[in-house]
């Protein structure tokens, strides 16, 4: 599976969403997307968020794209690949993010999982970008976005001559910047990194 932190406007290089408003000068909210797409079967899916893109946020919208949809197709399965951006809310640096992936994703479903980052400045080599999201981008063509529903609706009616299919969620829940996980927290994980680029590849299992 690939995924990314948020898309630009229009496929700009801006990593933010526009203000969903009522009327220009009356803001209602602010759509955060995330983005998970699947090239094997080219299907797409997105959580649209509502406050902040957190390390939390990020591993709850693969979590309930895994629980939601991959594990029926899965069956069985044991093993996840994650190729991911380096920054936002799957960012490299952060420790939130390996933190809930152990917690919410590999240990309750018994799943390993391995995460290769794109190194910095590589995300537009990511297929999310010109699978998914540009296309996302072309369906939705600038439009000003008046609820959450119009959002919604222009993820789930986007589509491709190569029979791209889009599943999109609204998360309502609240998340908060600047979450610290400690040093001995950390210890906990049973987080193995690899010997090439071990910073940016690595593997979770369950515990």
């Amino acid at each position: 599976m690939e995924i990314s932190r948020t898309p630009g406007p229009a496929g700009r290089g801006s990593r933010s969403w526009s203000w969903i408003t009522t009327s220009a000068a009356t803001p209602k909210g602010m759509a955060v997307p995330y983005g998970i797409y699947d090239p094997a079967r080219n299907q797409g899916f997105v959580v649209v968020g509502t406050s902040y893109e957190t390390p939390a946020f990020a591993v709850d919208g693969v979590t309930l794209w895994w629980k939601s949809y991959r594990q029926r197709m899965c069956g069985r399965a044991k093993e996840l690949l994650i190729l991911a951006d380096s920054g936002g809310g799957n960012s490299v640096r952060s420790r939130g993010w390996p933190y809930h992936l152990q917690q919410k994703l590999v240990n309750p479903h018994r799943l390993t999982v391995t995460v290769s980052h794109y190194p910095p400045g590589a995300s537009k080599w990511n297929p999310i970008e010109h699978r998914l999201f540009c296309q996302i981008s072309k369906n939705w063509a600038g439009q000003p976005l008046k609820s959450f529903q119009t959002a919604l609706n222009y993820i789930r009616t986007t589509t491709t001559l190569t029979g791209l299919k889009v599943r999109a969620r609204l998360l309502r829940k609240k998340y908060e910047k600047g979450e610290k996980i400690s040093a001995q927290e950390m210890k906990h994980l049973a987080l193995t990194r690899h010997k090439t680029q071990s910073k940016w590849n690595y593997t979770l299992r369950p515990m």
